[in-house]
């Protein structure tokens, strides 16, 4: 059984090759269940972000999979194939194994230690498990990527510090006051900047948050979309009174907010700090008015101070998580690579087992006259001197550091003791052996 992976992402494709893939916004789940009725896809997972779409298999044939692959994404999505197989990647084995746990590790985002990709690879596997597309191999390789994505957030600082102009905003007001809960916020301006940095504060359990722009329809819409309340422009003056954080992003060539006008505003309201983003280039408010006691007035210079700094500081755990891939990658192919002996294993121990009750029926005749108790002792010694002696060809073969030398001792085995491992083994006996 082989691990293949296709897919786009931020790295292999333009945003209108990514757009036209994206399977957000769609049942994941319908989406999985679709793709593993192909032939091929014996095992299926689609994750989904905004910068990426990958389709994890595990599958007996690498070229049919790509093929049925190839095929969904184009009758699903209705995209003809060579609008976009020029833009996929591949990856089989191995390779998917490393990609997936740098993923889940945020080792591949566009912004490196994103730490919404661990919780959107969750989904993946989670939506692909409820529709009973994962077998074991996906089950294993999704559930190890998980211990991975935890052990670099608890090991390194990769996630740690603001790496976006809006995030770094939100942690700013933090530091000014404390928790967020029930603060009052006000947007001015309706651009995406704005918007983002609104939908950050309100995750934040932020109070009212009032958007104001002068077209009013673009304010609701806004306000529509970050559970908010539009206002006109004609009443910005009075909307800014009781806010304690201000954001403010319109496309004025000139200042929208005057140091008179702030400190208008600070004499009719309680001596509480007032928090003003101004992410507007050209400025949407005085610089002057940052001199005013109680306001904390911050540009886009000062946002982008803080994300460089982050950006620096996630740049140095980098070595870190990537080591944390490593080991975690290694461990999961050992697991992997025991998987090829389990069928020869199960197989060896049947038939020492069986010559093991062959030889006692043979003997019932002379251990007839042995006490019930004696009976059982007899049978369990002679089982646990099978099993002495297989624990180490057991041990041996689950550890052989590559396929090729377990393929090739796995055949001798077999051959020296003519067993059949072809034929399918009991799945408790299997799962016994694998577990660790």
């Amino acid at each position: 059984m082989h691990l293949f992976l296709l897919g786009v992402s931020h790295r292999t494709a333009p945003v209108d090759v990514r757009e036209r893939l994206d399977f957000s916004g769609r049942d994941l789940g319908a989406a999985v269940e679709a793709l593993a009725s192909r032939p091929s896809a014996r095992e299926s997972v689609v994750l989904s972000t905004c910068n990426r779409s990958e389709i994890y298999l595990a599958s007996d044939n690498v070229p049919d999979a790509r093929t049925d692959v190839v095929s969904f994404l184009s009758e699903y999505h209705q995209v003809p194939a060579d609008r976009f197989v020029p833009h996929v990647f591949e990856r089989e084995d191995g390779d998917v194994v490393r990609h997936l746990f740098r993923v889940a590790a945020g080792l591949d985002s566009l912004v490196v230690g994103e730490p919404q990709i661990l919780g959107q690879v969750k989904e993946a596997f989670s939506a692909a498990s409820n529709r009973h597309c994962c077998g074991p191999l996906l089950t294993k390789l999704f559930h190890s990527s998980f211990a991975v994505g935890k052990r670099v957030r608890t090991e390194t600082a990769l996630g740690e510090g603001a790496v976006s102009v809006s995030f770094a905003a939100v942690q700013l007001a933090r530091k000014i006051f404390g928790k967020l809960t029930g603060r009052q916020v006000l947007v001015i301006g309706a651009g995406e900047m704005g918007k983002l940095t609104a939908q950050h504060l309100r995750a934040q359990g932020v109070g009212q948050i009032v958007i104001t722009s002068r077209t009013l329809a673009r304010a609701e819409e806004i306000a529509l979309a970050v559970d908010g309340v539009a206002a006109p422009w004609s009443e910005l003056l009075n909307v800014l009174a009781p806010a304690d954080i201000v954001i403010a992003s319109t496309g004025s060539q000139v200042p929208i907010l005057s140091r008179a006008q702030i400190e208008a505003v600070m004499g009719r309201r309680r001596r509480d700090p007032l928090f003003i983003i101004d992410i507007a280039v050209p400025r949407d408010v005085d610089q002057a008015a940052g001199d005013l006691e109680q306001v904390f007035l911050y540009n886009v210079d000062d946002l982008q101070a803080i994300v460089k700094e982050n950006m620096t500081r996630r740049g140095a755990e980098i070595h870190d998580a990537e080591h944390i891939v490593v080991e975690e990658v290694a461990r999961f192919l050992a697991w992997h690579r025991s998987r090829g002996a389990v069928a020869t294993i199960v197989a060896l121990r049947q038939r020492f087992d069986a010559i093991r009750k062959s030889e006692l029926q043979r003997l019932d005749g002379k251990l007839s006259g042995l006490a019930p108790d004696a009976r059982a002792k007899v049978d369990e010694v002679t089982r646990l001197i099978v099993e002495k002696l297989l624990h180490e060809p057991t041990e041996q073969l689950k550890a052989l550091p590559d396929e090729d030398a377990q393929v090739a001792y796995t055949e001798a085995v077999n051959r020296l003791f003519g067993l059949r491992a072809d034929e399918p083994a009991p799945q408790a006996s299997a799962q016994e052996i694998t577990k660790k």
